[in-house]
């Protein structure tokens, strides 16, 4: 069975000979396997592991599509020190930025705070036809699509959905205040996103074929519950996604759906909008692999659930007793792969992560 069998199947819950595999890991691990002799260069990681589904961006890929309003404007400098930069980006939005390892960019500022700010400085850009073909990374989706046809693994286009777009912009606070005060802005820069994404992904499976899946990246959540209530979800974002999801169903794509966070009230809606398969259910946030496969396991796949707390423990007792413990119910009747709940942080070792792998493939055999 090829990989690209495996993972298709695993997502349609049809039988397989294993469960398939895939990671994410912090920045800083492949560069750290490799200067140990573990890796031949940081960007085999993948590869060395043999892993069943690649996305055609994150971990070492670039970005498929360049949804920043200014996608041609670099970026510009305000302050730099030793250790960070801050900048103005093509959104207007002051982030700052670490100059070395893994972290998520600090935002300090936003140009865009409301409904006018928004149509002044960010709309115009995106109904730009001119910028269309600065905004797909084709060259790099040919690239990609061939290399994963020839080892026969499951590729899939990775794109950012509407609320993981709109917070750059504004961010978290303003969004959730727009959709209590004014549900209507938010309502339309979702839904002018997700237009403009399928727009742009319509070309370029036009122009050089389709991939195996349709990956979206869409946190929902934190670690206390979702961002916004299920009605408001319902009325505000529900809209966007259903019409994204049913692009790529209509592609003959299924839809990979990484949401961070406590997002279990959402599940069933995000079922109806037409998820396919929910990663990376993070269990630090209280996300429950045993339980939403109970829920939940003959509508949708899952993708980890596997606590990246205990890996970091590098207990290989800690390690498998895990895998036992969630593997046999996660894997049964198909629908699960195999990963963390997150990423793999710096402080895992080699040898821990290749137990686990290993003693994964081993144990996730039918």
């Amino acid at each position: 069975m090829t990989k690209r069998e495996r993972i298709a199947r695993i997502l349609r819950h049809e039988p397989v000979d294993r469960i398939g595999v895939f990671e994410v890991f912090w920045a800083e691990i492949p560069t750290a396997w490799a200067g140990e002799g573990h890796l031949s260069c940081p960007e085999a990681i993948e590869d060395h592991f043999d892993f069943d589904l690649r996305r055609t961006s994150g971990g070492c890929a670039g970005t498929l599509l360049n949804m920043t309003a200014r996608c041609a404007s670099p970026e510009e400098m305000v302050e730099e020190t030793a250790t960070t930069r801050l900048v103005r980006d093509g959104n207007g939005a002051l982030v700052r930025r670490l100059k070395h390892g893994s972290g998520a960019p600090e935002h300090v500022d936003f140009l865009v705070k409301n409904r006018s700010a928004w149509e002044e400085h960010i709309r115009q850009h995106l109904l730009d036809n001119g910028q269309y073909e600065r905004r797909v990374d084709a060259d790099g989706y040919r690239l990609m699509r061939t290399i994963q046809a020839r080892e026969e693994r499951f590729l899939c286009a990775a794109v950012v959905g509407p609320l993981d777009l709109m917070t750059p912009v504004a961010g978290h606070e303003h969004i959730l205040v727009g959709m209590a005060l004014d549900p209507d802005w938010v309502r339309e820069m979702a839904d002018l996103y997700v237009a403009l994404t399928i727009e742009l992904l319509e070309t370029l499976f036009a122009r050089e074929g389709r991939p195996d899946g349709l990956w979206v990246w869409d946190d929902l959540g934190y670690n206390h519950g979702p961002f916004m209530s299920p009605s408001m979800y319902r009325e505000i974002l529900f809209p966007a996604h259903q019409r994204l999801f049913s692009f790529a169903h209509a592609q003959g794509l299924p839809v990979i759906l990484h949401s961070d966070g406590f997002i279990d009230p959402l599940i069933p809606q995000l079922i109806e909008a037409g998820i396919d398969c929910l990663q990376p259910l993070e269990v630090k946030a209280g996300m429950d692999l045993l339980k939403i496969k109970k829920t939940y396991g003959d509508k949708i796949a899952l993708i980890g659930g596997m606590d990246a707390r205990v890996l970091a423990s590098n207990d290989l007792d800690a390690v498998r007793q895990e895998l036992t413990t969630k593997l046999p119910l996660a894997m049964s009747g198909s629908g699960y792969i195999l990963q963390s709940d997150h990423s793999i942080p710096s402080n895992v070792r080699y040898a821990t992560y290749r137990y686990f792998v290993d003693a994964g493939r081993e144990i996730g055999r039918y």
